[in-house]
């Protein structure tokens, strides 16, 4: 998918080899992609009406990376946003 779309636009992507930040490739691993979100931390603080949610803040490259894995760009604040009321999809579990 990421390989598709950087063929389709004819650019490459540079970021994602550790000590060589400059080296761009139009053939990105997968392994390679999603090690680029292995340093993310989503904190969930669950109080009695409501729950917080930090999430680590993205790069420049993590955004280019979950748009040419064809995530929505606002993916990240989705997750992080403060609620009183669990996103719809989000299951309740039961704390005893």
């Amino acid at each position: 998918m990421a390989r598709r779309q950087l063929a389709q636009e004819g650019a490459a992507l540079a970021g994602l080899y550790a000590g060589n930040p400059k080296r761009a490739t139009t053939h990105p691993a997968t392994e390679r992609l999603l090690e680029t979100f292995q340093e993310i931390t989503l904190t969930l603080v669950i109080e009695p009406h409501q729950t917080r949610r930090h999430l680590t803040a993205l790069t420049a490259l993590k955004p280019r990376v979950l748009a040419l894995l064809e995530f929505t760009p606002t993916m990240d604040t989705k997750l992080c946003g403060d609620s009183s009321e669990p996103p719809e999809n989000e299951r309740t579990v039961s704390h005893q």
